[in-house]
């Protein structure tokens, strides 16, 4: 298990914004790729969006899409997620997942839809967010 922290989450409000960050200590996310969850109280984790060790592939559930976008940041080992014109329906706690890129294993299922959960070997320990109904 390797450390990631998320950070950025908090309350807003409907139609409002928030920057939620995933940090990498002590090993480069260049080489893995990575992908966002959330829960939702009394609900299954579900994948958000996802990225590929290159940046190259990117893919998000199709209620996020429009709205979410994720990216990478090598000189801060960091994968963010930009999340704006937010729903009562994203409040949830959001999770940070990376998993070692196999050749062009993930650079190409990404293209098609997000790696499942139990692909995921690495998780941080969340950050909630909460929009206001």
């Amino acid at each position: 298990q390797l450390p990631l922290v998320e950070s950025g989450g908090g309350l807003v409000q409907p139609g409002g914004s928030l920057r939620l960050s995933c940090t990498a200590f002590g090993f480069p996310l260049d080489h893995y790729a990575v992908a966002w969850f959330r829960q939702a109280p009394g609900k299954e984790r579900e994948g958000v969006a996802c990225i590929s060790s290159n940046g190259g592939s990117r893919n998000y559930v199709d209620s996020v899409k429009g709205r979410f976008t994720i990216a990478r940041n090598s000189a801060l080992n960091a994968i963010f997620l930009h999340s704006d014109s937010l729903k009562p329906e994203d409040t949830g706690a959001y999770y940070c997942a990376a998993v070692r890129e196999r050749g062009s294993y993930f650079h190409l299922q990404i293209r098609t839809a997000c790696p499942p959960l139990s692909d995921f070997n690495n998780w941080g320990q969340g950050t909630q967010v909460t929009v206001l109904s």
